[in-house]
């Protein structure tokens, strides 16, 4: 007979998977195509019943739409009694299309938006597009590279911001300790770090462990279906 600590393991097991199932089918239903073939390439978004038009390239990494965004973007949208963004400053980490940055600012938010040079334009592009009449706050976009003169370009005296957003920033690439680096600086006492994560390979697994030892971290979604997580996290101390 099957005991009652394996009988309530296996569903909550079963419980998790449903979760997961229906949250998933959730985000991703958010996402559209276009009915016909276009000359550039782009997905939509559906934010409360508004198209978000994103064009993307598919030649870069960071112009390429990517699911733990709308996973951020589902967040952001269906939990604004408790993370409420209006008025709120706010910093997005490899903002890639701008996504994330729209729908924050469509939020309320005053939102930096920021990434390497080379996405620039067409982040620069979907952000106007979808933003322009349409939000409180112009969202600013701007180049900014880890670990590389963060505190010239973003000051404590004068940056100080409530959260900082990042979907996806955390991959195989040579520069996660400066990406360590600009979380440790932009974040200050009262500062919350919203960040989707898309688990590929060993070095995220590291990242995180690594990320624990200067931050508070509490997962908010777990979407295995996906291969995701969504952390909240804070400064420790």
């Amino acid at each position: 007979m099957e005991s009652s600590q394996a009988k309530a393991t296996k569903d909550t097991k079963e419980e998790g998977a449903a979760v997961d199932a229906e949250l998933s089918k959730a985000i991703m239903a958010r996402c559209f195509h276009p009915s016909l073939i276009a000359a550039e390439a782009w997905e939509g978004y559906m934010f409360n019943d508004q198209q978000i038009r994103i064009k993307e390239s598919t030649d870069l990494y960071g112009a390429v739409l990517w699911p733990s965004a709308m996973v951020l973007c589902h967040f952001l949208e269906t939990n604004r009694d408790n993370y409420n963004l209006t008025d709120k400053n706010v910093i997005e980490l490899g903002a890639g299309t701008g996504l994330v940055t729209i729908v924050a600012s469509l939020l309320g938010a005053k939102v930096t938006s920021t990434d390497l040079p080379d996405v620039l334009g067409n982040l620069q592009y979907n952000v106007l597009r979808n933003t322009k009449g349409r939000c409180k706050y112009i969202p600013l976009v701007t180049e900014l590279i880890w670990g590389q003169e963060v505190e010239q370009r973003l000051p404590h005296a004068t940056h100080s911001f409530d959260y900082i957003l990042a979907a996806d920033v955390v991959y195989a690439h040579p520069f996660l300790d400066e990406l360590m680096d600009t979380f440790d600086h932009l974040c200050q006492d009262n500062t919350q770090i919203l960040w989707a994560m898309r688990f590929r390979l060993d070095p995220e697994n590291s990242f995180v462990d690594r990320f624990q030892q200067r931050f508070h971290l509490e997962m908010l979604y777990d979407l295995p279906s996906l291969s995701i997580k969504l952390y909240r996290a804070w400064r420790k101390g």
